[in-house]
């Protein structure tokens, strides 16, 4: 693999351009990285609005038709649908695992089946999601 960085102060936005033959699962892996780079979502605490990058969310989720994004230790609120943040997440490391819940697997450190079929994931901050059934061919295929 050959890296090229061109910095010039002409440049107003960062740009990256990955040329390759077949792309393989580290590629993969490394495009998901640089999108998790780019993206922000706003959120809101105490009132006030602020962005937060894709990279420190460990999951986002919907409690009585509100949406709420967790980082390592605090709760955002967030102006956006499920559904919404599931199409702008496309081709990151996030990923549905519940009808109300979208975790980012870059944060998981570790999974456990559970008696009930479904899955137990551990965040690096040893917070427990739940991965239902449903979702968890999605989720490996992530996770992995």
């Amino acid at each position: 693999m050959k890296l090229i960085v061109e910095q010039s102060l002409d440049c107003t936005e960062t740009e990256i351009h990955i040329r390759c033959g077949l792309m393989d699962e580290r590629l993969k892996h490394l495009i998901e990285q640089v999108r998790l780079f780019s993206f922000s979502v706003m959120a809101e605490k105490d009132g006030a609005s602020m962005p937060v990058v894709l990279e420190d969310i460990y999951y986002f989720d919907s409690v009585d038709n509100k949406t709420f994004l967790y980082v390592e230790k605090d709760v955002y609120r967030c102006d956006k649908k499920l559904y919404e943040l599931e199409s702008l997440l496309t081709g990151t490391s996030f990923v549905r695992i519940s009808k109300n819940c979208i975790v980012n697997t870059a944060a998981v450190t570790s999974v456990r089946a559970q008696l009930s079929g479904r899955l137990e994931a551990t965040l690096k901050n040893n917070e427990k999601v739940l991965v239902s059934k449903h979702y968890i061919k999605d989720f490996r295929e992530k996770f992995e």
